[in-house]
């Protein structure tokens, strides 16, 4: 049996079930109710698609006061509720349960403002990522967050997540690019927490929604900052034959002062992978480094020779910067093109473990030396200048015991990376696929402070249930509030 284990249902909600669809349909438009199960059955799991499990219902609003409606109805019946983007999560963050009601933001796609002198967009949550910064671009503006799935994931699952990216050793991830939001509490209640005016009074509230994993509320709006366009950009390629001087090579440019705008990590078998099916001129080496960097030609000039120069002391086997917008495309085609292609070579566990990037030599020998230990091969692949790490473990799904490898494999991945300094996730989430972990990064006493916090915006813990706390840890907690109440 796989190691992660989902609450029973509720019987009193399945018999309930009728009532409950009768309230929904009278709070929501006819065709924002999906309750026919050959359609919730699309629903039933996001990109860890190792669980299923089909929701009660599936609520597709287009309005702030559709989803509040919604909120109540479910408070009202106690009923859980899985907020859902566009269900690119690796951690199994949109897991539905049999009894819930999985509330979707894909509907909620709207740019609501655009205000070029303060420099910010507001959107609706449920508009892809790339799509704010089509919209910024006639502009000469982008949004900085470019997570690999940026096609497809919404804002609503980027707050959550607190989602990074290929650019996000220069310029942040989610959090450092959210200004604001518009949010609705598990009690149906709407509140705008910061805005576009910097230094709003009060508590950080914001900095706890971003990266909450629908655990506080459900996002319908977001207030993001905005960027000129870089005067250029220039990426190169560096190709080693041993990870190891990858990895050295990494730690030496951050040690350096430099900030390139991206550090990219490709191993000898997602090069593999990348080049049958890409076919991106990558050599055929241990690993590549895809290092861009940004400003005047000038600025560029220079930070090229300075990365060159580092490298050159570690005996690259190719080093190559690009000369044209071609070369450009090429270099960055394979990296967007590697999960995909990692698909084609069977099923896979994508981790997203993060570590100091002066440990990232070691964690990447110790990750060769668990590859061996449970028999399953592992691809490196990952945003190397945050040290945000992202085995792809292969095995076959239709080998019995092979995903139960692959996930105690994927167990002591992360483990380690918390021993080296590092923590579980940098932009995937806990979800339920590292939730039993969390006692190896937090103290009980953590813990507790955390839920505490999710006391006080989900007082009847109805929000995306069994995800981020382990489960014996969150049940003591419901058992004795229970008790007291």
């Amino acid at each position: 049996m796989p190691l992660i284990s989902m609450p029973e249902p509720d019987p009193d909600i399945l018999a309930r079930s009728p009532q409950i669809l009768a309230a929904l349909r009278a709070a929501l438009p006819a065709d924002a109710l999906v309750t026919d199960p050959s359609e919730t059955r699309a629903y039933d799991c996001d990109a860890l698609t190792a669980y299923r499990c089909a929701p009660l219902a599936v609520a597709l609003p287009r309005t702030t006061e559709e989803v509040a409606a919604v909120m109540r109805v479910c408070g009202d019946h106690g009923v859980p509720v899985i907020p859902r983007g566009a269900g690119t999560s690796l951690a199994g963050g949109a897991l539905p349960t049999t009894d819930s009601v999985v509330i979707g933001a894909m509907r909620l796609r709207e740019v609501l403002e655009i205000d070029l002198e303060n420099r910010f967009i507001r959107v609706q949550s449920g508009i892809t990522n790339l799509s704010v910064s089509a919209a910024l671009a006639p502009h000469g503006f982008f949004y900085a967050p470019d997570p690999s799935s940026q096609l497809a994931c919404t804002i609503a699952g980027n707050v959550a997540m607190n989602s990074g990216g290929a650019h996000c050793l220069k310029y942040g991830v989610t959090t450092h690019n959210l200004m604001g939001v518009r949010i609705v509490l598990a009690s149906g209640e709407v509140v705008e927490l910061g805005g576009p005016e910097p230094g709003a009074a009060g508590l950080d509230l914001l900095g706890l929604v971003c990266g909450s994993e629908g655990q506080l509320g459900l996002v319908t709006e977001a207030t993001l900052k905005i960027i000129p366009k870089p005067e250029g950009a220039r990426p190169m390629l560096i190709g080693f034959d041993t990870a190891e001087a990858a990895g050295e090579c990494v730690a030496r440019i951050i040690r350096s002062g430099l900030l390139p705008a991206a550090i990219e990590y490709m191993d000898e078998l997602c090069l593999r992978a990348v080049e049958s099916f890409a076919k991106a001129g990558y050599p055929a080496c241990a690993a590549v480094l895809i290092v861009e960097v940004l400003g005047s030609q000038a600025e560029i000039d220079d930070q090229i020779a300075q990365i060159g120069a580092i490298a050159a002391e570690l005996a690259p086997v190719e080093m190559r910067s690009s000369g044209c917008d071609d070369e450009t495309a090429a270099i960055w085609k394979g990296r967007k093109a590697a999960f995909g292609a990692m698909g084609r070579l069977g099923d896979y566990l994508c981790l997203d473990g993060t570590v100091p990037v002066s440990k990232l030599p070691i964690t990447l020998k110790r990750i060769g030396e668990l590859s061996r230990e449970h028999g399953l091969e592992v691809a490196n692949v990952f945003h190397a200048g945050d040290g945000n790490m992202h085995p792809l473990i292969l095995f076959n799904a239709n080998a019995p015991g092979e995903l139960e490898r692959a996930e105690a494999f994927g167990a002591d991945i992360l483990r380690f990376c918390v021993e080296v300094g590092g923590c579980l996730t940098g932009e995937h989430g806990v979800g339920v696929e590292k939730r039993d972990l969390m006692t190896s990064q937090f103290a009980p006493d953590d813990l507790a402070i955390q839920m505490e916090v999710k006391d006080v915006f989900d007082p009847d813990w109805l929000l995306n249930p069994a995800k981020v706390f382990p489960l014996d840890v969150s049940r003591a907690r419901r058992d004795r509030k229970g008790a007291r109440s």
